[in-house]
């Protein structure tokens, strides 16, 4: 296990002492990343740091406020005694985009948020999407840096995909197929732009997502590196496994799901949910209907934030 040296271990002073909102770049010297601290209110009772990771083609400011203007999750975990951590992927938001940016691998964005848990120590992953593979891949590697994951429709690791071709023929007969994960090939030679059709139908798609925002949302939306999403279908084989399930054994680990996720069904995610020994939340079994992928913006995020808090406090995180 490596041990923060005197510059890191006052750095991580200063960043858990400090008051007020703050800044910071971390990860890696090839892939850094833009960091959001959203500190507790001071005299508050602090508990395990959360670092919530954004999906694909958007950056953390799905979790800082919703499009309609209401507090996102970051304010409100932080309002409960919590630092919480927002980087943006390398490449994305206020994170430098480098040359090779086609090629960013998800471990290239793994190891950038390993970096960054080194330098705030031992934190809750709270994960969406495509980052859930990175999660996965991170606590078997550093589980000393991670106290528990929270997937909020995560990706599985590829332990459980299908081996799919790298041929965009046959990808694109596989594209309503919701157990290959609705794939779509994606050329590694240019960034990839999501349109608005495609944010609608796979991100906005239910009624408790703020549709008189969906223009300010899909502002949000960044160009994706095509290596990324290649490897979140497991496209040739490629995306992140799990080698040894024992390294994340000692670990708490959260599923949640809506019904409404064309990417996730409850078969794909319960199937994740069952391979991690995870905890697993299929929204409707709790009486909490419609939603869907971007349930941290949706008009019930507050009710989703605080059923995500309440399984932290039992787990004692």
């Amino acid at each position: 296990m490596n041990k923060a040296g005197p510059v890191a271990s006052a750095r991580r002073r200063h960043l858990l002492r400090a008051q007020g909102p703050s800044c910071f770049y971390a990860g890696t010297e090839v892939h850094p990343i833009y960091v959001d601290h959203v500190r507790p209110p001071e005299g508050g009772t602090e508990r395990t740091p959360v670092v919530m990771v954004h999906g694909a083609a958007h950056t953390g400011a799905c979790y800082m406020a919703t499009p309609d203007l209401r507090p996102g999750w970051a304010p409100r975990f932080a309002g409960t005694g919590r630092h919480v951590f927002v980087p943006d992927w390398p490449g994305h938001g206020r994170s430098p985009q480098r040359a090779d940016f086609p090629t960013l691998g998800s471990a290239d964005v793994a190891n950038s948020l390993l970096a960054l848990l080194e330098e705030i120590g031992p934190a809750v992953l709270l994960v969406h999407s495509a980052s859930g593979p990175m999660a996965w891949w991170m606590t078997e590697r550093r589980p000393d840096l991670v106290r528990a994951v929270v997937g909020i429709a995560p990706g599985p690791p590829a332990d459980l995909l299908k081996d799919l071709p790298d041929d965009p023929a046959a990808l694109a007969a596989l594209r309503d197929d919701a157990s290959a994960g609705r794939p779509v090939h994606a050329a590694e030679d240019r960034p990839v732009w999501l349109n608005a059709e495609f944010a609608a139908s796979s991100w906005a798609n239910t009624s408790r997502f703020p549709q008189h925002a969906f223009k300010h949302y899909f502002a949000s939306i960044v160009p994706e590196s095509p290596r990324i999403l290649n490897e979140r279908f497991n496209i040739g084989g490629r995306g992140l496994r799990v080698g040894d399930l024992n390294r994340l054994g000692n670990h708490r680990i959260l599923i949640v799901t809506g019904e409404l996720d064309p990417r996730h069904p409850r078969e794909v995610d319960a199937a994740t949910a069952a391979y991690l020994d995870a905890d697993f939340i299929w929204l409707p079994d709790r009486g909490i209907t419609g939603n869907g992928h971007m349930m941290m913006i949706e008009d019930n995020s507050d009710d989703l934030a605080a059923l995500v808090l309440d399984w932290l406090d039992a787990a004692g995180c």
